[in-house]
């Protein structure tokens, strides 16, 4: 089942894996207005859809995302300052429902990916690129700065890096992409998912957003009292849960889970 927009595609199969194809080619998947708008809404629909297991991020053509429209820059800046943060909240809002999806999001880079499009794959929970992939952070050579996705770009490389190409607008190949965390794995093509997917199939769909909000909650916090208390009563909800405890009896009972559609015998 397939759903067109006007600037993406999404498609699903059985096991819920969903396929978020940007599908602006010939304009190497820059986005706008349209595009930003369109992403929130197929990404809200995707998290409230439980049939969704997974979200993969994709792109149609040679790029992946050469970040923002040219035509929309020039639009914004003809813009008053109100204006221009009102627009630049709506990505803001973006980032912000992919970095938090509850479902686990991949995006596979098959091209290009330049400011924005950095920003895409950032808040992604896992990364994989094709070995001719490039990435930049390009904004300055604008005269702009990469703002709004500088939170998951920061998070995703650390901030020395980020002194260095968020200034410099170097682009850097795919190796790089991978010493500095932007990159999870490097791949020959879409095919290769498939181990991470179907490793992602056998875990528990609750137990994969607890996680996700786990990692948030805990990282760059000392570890006091509070947060020992925190984490304890996290394991103890979930293994009381309904899918904690589906989960430790097939264990027991030798047995896939209800939730487990991955292909591995």
């Amino acid at each position: 089942m397939e759903t067109a927009y006007n600037t993406l595609r999404v498609g699903g199969d059985s096991r819920g894996i969903a396929t978020l194809m940007l599908n602006r080619p010939e304009v190497h998947n820059a986005f706008d207005e349209t595009m930003i708008e369109e992403l929130q809404q197929a990404l809200q629909h995707l998290d409230n859809d439980h049939q969704t297991r997974i979200v993969l991020l994709r792109a149609e053509g040679r790029s992946f995302s050469a970040g923002a429209d040219i035509n929309w820059m020039k639009r914004a800046a003809g813009f008053s300052e109100e204006e221009n943060f009102q627009d630049a909240m709506a990505l803001a809002g973006l980032l912000s429902t992919l970095d938090n999806l509850s479902k686990p999001t991949i995006a596979y880079v098959q091209g290009p990916a330049l400011g924005g499009g950095v920003g895409l794959i950032s808040c992604c929970d896992i990364v994989a690129a094709a070995g001719k992939a490039v990435f930049a952070l390009s904004e300055v050579k604008l005269g702009l700065v990469p703002a709004v996705i500088s939170p998951y770009v920061v998070r995703a490389i650390g901030a020395r890096a980020a002194r260095r190409y968020f200034q410099s607008a170097e682009r850097f190949d795919c190796e790089a992409a991978h010493r500095l965390g932007l990159v999870h794995e490097i791949v020959d093509d879409e095919a290769d998912l498939e181990p991470i997917i179907n490793a992602l199939l056998v875990g528990g769909p609750n137990a994969q957003q607890i996680s996700k909000q786990l990692v948030a909650s805990v990282d760059n916090r000392p570890v006091t009292r509070s947060l020992l208390e925190q984490t304890a009563r996290t394991i103890a909800r979930v293994r009381v849960s309904e899918e904690g405890q589906e989960g430790l009896n097939a264990f027991l009972e030798k047995r896939h889970s209800r939730w487990n559609k991955s292909n591995e015998k």
